[in-house]
């Protein structure tokens, strides 16, 4: 039985940073490309297109995630086989991925007329930004299966503590696609439909860069085994894992589009400013998810090495660290939260209405640090049904929160919901870890 230093590298605050900080860099380039996505169309001095984008942003990033099990499950597994010395594995792991990841994208293309006709019965968004969001959804559909397989070369990447190229593949894509914004919509005035493409021109390009990144998987023969590939053991337990992270996706992505959607229901106005707040809530997620991640890989190989202390040391080093991130970012958010909210739309009355949110915003990094850490724990220990009926939970909390609040409150009610939810979330999963730190050695 392995013990604290015994797996791939001794577990200290130098390594949690090695592998945090890379990871917080490159998930730091997706949120600041949604808002320079939002910035851009914000120039143009209307709600009608932010809206647009946000309604277009919502459905298909959430569609695209509920395939996020492939960079959740795959970091789990791909860490879990690493602390057991199985290289055949971890090799085999990334040919399974992109089968689905390509997979899932061919579905998604045949079959974007009902989904979009489904998605738009849900949005009670106005007949003008409907249209624009059609059109945006429309083009960036043809990148799904490179979307997709995007994320299980970043979960593999991250399993394997190679974070510097994670940070490298988002710094690739996010960079390509910000310079193409500019260029599309500003110099070329393509508008919505401009966001749309250079989107889909970094995705098809990043994942690329990706299988060029993971190409020492191909060093080893089982990425190719039939054998090896369709194992029935392994793809079962690999189908039992995804299966539960993808349902925990829904129920999350559930929150988060009703979020969406209760607040269009306040107009567009506040749908616009709503938009702009929850970049504020993407900037936060992505930087927890870089102590998260590495709490995945640290947890991943203290299960696959059946080491109880290594597992405990890795969980309280990286929610350490995540905290002291979460209390960072609620203080920029108190400090400049206005000076950002100016910089990313020059309407006025969007400028006010984004104001009168963003105390709750503020409190946003401190309530969902629970949430976000815990998540990274239990991806790496694989324990997904634990995850996914405590995001059911916080789930049915959340719904009645705003069906109870929001009468009385309006908006503000839809709000304070959103943060009851992570809170929620949080405390459940802390009731379940004694039991899976209990596991470790069995």
């Amino acid at each position: 039985m392995a013990d604290a230093t015994s797996l791939t590298g001794e577990l200290t605050h130098k390594r949690v940073l090695s592998i945090a900080v890379p990871i917080v860099l490159s998930n730091a380039t997706v949120p600041i490309l949604g808002a320079v996505d939002t910035g851009v169309v914000g120039q143009l001095g209307e709600a009608v297109p932010i809206g647009a984008v946000a309604i277009g942003t919502v459905i298909l990033s959430s569609i695209f995630w509920l395939f996020g099990f492939l960079r959740m499950g795959t970091t789990g597994l791909v860490a879990q086989a690493r602390g057991a010395g199985d290289a055949g594995e971890v090799s085999a792991l990334l040919s399974r991925v992109l089968m689905i990841a390509f997979s899932a994208g061919v579905v998604l293309i045949v079959f974007q007329v009902p989904i979009l006709w489904a998605a738009f019965r849900l949005a009670p968004a106005s007949a003008e930004v409907e249209t624009l969001a059609r059109n945006y959804i429309g083009i960036r559909i043809w990148s799904a299966p490179f979307a997709i397989a995007i994320f299980g070369f970043t979960g593999w990447l991250i399993a394997s503590e190679r974070s510097r190229s994670v940070l490298m593949l988002q710094l690739w894509m996010n960079g390509l696609n910000v310079v193409l914004d500019l260029w599309f919509v500003l110099g070329l005035d393509w508008g919505v439909q401009g966001v749309a493409i250079a989107t889909v021109v970094a995705e098809v390009t990043g994942a690329m860069f990706g299988l060029y990144l993971c190409r020492s998987a191909l060093g080893h023969p089982d990425w190719k085994s039939v054998a090896k590939v369709f194992d029935m053991a392994q793809l079962t337990n690999m189908a039992r894992v995804n299966t539960d992270i993808m349902i925990r996706s829904i129920l999350l992505l559930s929150i988060m589009v009703s979020f969406a959607f209760f607040g269009a229901g306040f107009g567009d106005l506040t749908l616009a400013a709503n938009h702009i707040l929850m970049q504020f809530i993407s900037i936060t997620a992505y930087a927890m998810d870089g102590f998260a991640f590495t709490a995945e890989v640290i947890v991943g190989q203290a299960l696959g090495a059946r080491s109880r202390s290594a597992l405990r040391q890795g969980a309280i080093m990286s929610s350490i660290w995540g905290l002291g991130s979460a209390i960072l970012m609620t203080l920029v958010f108190a400090v400049f939260g206005g000076a950002i909210i100016d910089t990313m739309t020059t309407a006025p009355d969007v400028q006010f209405e984004a104001r009168r949110f963003l105390p709750w915003m503020i409190a946003v990094p401190l309530a969902g640090i629970g949430a976000w850490m815990l998540d990274g724990i239990f991806i790496g220990a694989t324990r997904t049904r634990d995850m996914r009926n405590m995001s059911a939970l916080s789930l049915l909390i959340y719904l009645g929160a705003v069906y109870a609040l929001t009468p009385l409150f309006g908006a503000h009610g839809l709000w304070a919901a959103l943060l009851m939810s992570y809170l929620a979330r949080g405390a459940t999963l802390a009731w379940k870890y004694p039991a899976l730190e209990y596991d470790a050695e069995r």
